[in-house]
C-alpha cells in the first residue's frame, strides 16, 4: 500500500493559480496518480485534506501499516511541527512532492519542516513528481 496524501489547497488544483500549479484538476491527479499505481502493480491511496488532524490520522494509519507514502503537504510544509512529527513516526518510505519549485519561489517557502524526515524529495516537475514518487516507492513495494 501506497498512500498519496496532499495537504490544504490541493483540492483547488485547475483553478488555484495555474500559472503556479498548472491546469491539472485535482480529479485529474487522482486518476493519474491511480493509473500509475495499476501500471506498476501497487496499490495506492490518493487523499486530501484541508484538516490538519485529518492528515495527521492517515499518517499514524500509515505508521502502523508500515505503509510507504508520498505527500504534498502544502503550506503546513513550512511550519507544521505536527505533521513532521507524525511523518517521522513512518516505519515506510516518505516522499515529499511539491508541484512547484518551494526553492525559487517566496522566501518563506525555501524551508521544508518535512525535508529532514524525508526519504525523498520531488520539486519543481509539475505534477509529474507524483508518478516519479510512485515508481520510486513501487521498488519497495514487498518491502511492507
Amino acid at each position: 500500500m501506497i498512500y498519496v496524501l496532499n495537504g490544504p489547497n490541493l483540492g483547488r488544483l485547475g483553478t488555484r493559480e495555474p500559472t503556479v500549479y498548472g491546469a491539472t484538476t485535482y480529479a485529474d491527479l487522482v486518476a493519474r496518480c491511480e493509473e500509475a499505481a495499476k501500471r506498476l502493480g501497487v496499490e495506492a491511496v490518493v487523499r486530501q485534506t484541508d484538516a490538519e488532524w485529518e492528515m495527521i490520522g492517515w499518517l499514524h494509519a500509515a505508521a502502523d501499516e508500515g505503509a510507504h507514502v508520498v505527500i504534498n503537504p502544502g503550506a503546513w510544509t513550512h511550519y507544521n511541527i505536527a505533521i513532521r512529527d507524525a511523518c517521522a513516526m513512518l516505519t515506510g518510505r516518505l516522499v515529499e512532492v511539491h508541484i512547484s519549485n518551494i526553492h525559487t519561489r517566496e522566501e518563506f517557502r525555501h524551508h521544508s519542516v518535512i525535508s529532514a524526515v524525508a526519504t525523498g524529495v520531488i520539486a519543481g516537475l509539475g505534477i509529474d513528481g507524483y508518478r516519479l514518487a510512485l515508481e520510486h516507492l513501487a521498488q519497495f513495494a514487498g518491502d511492507v
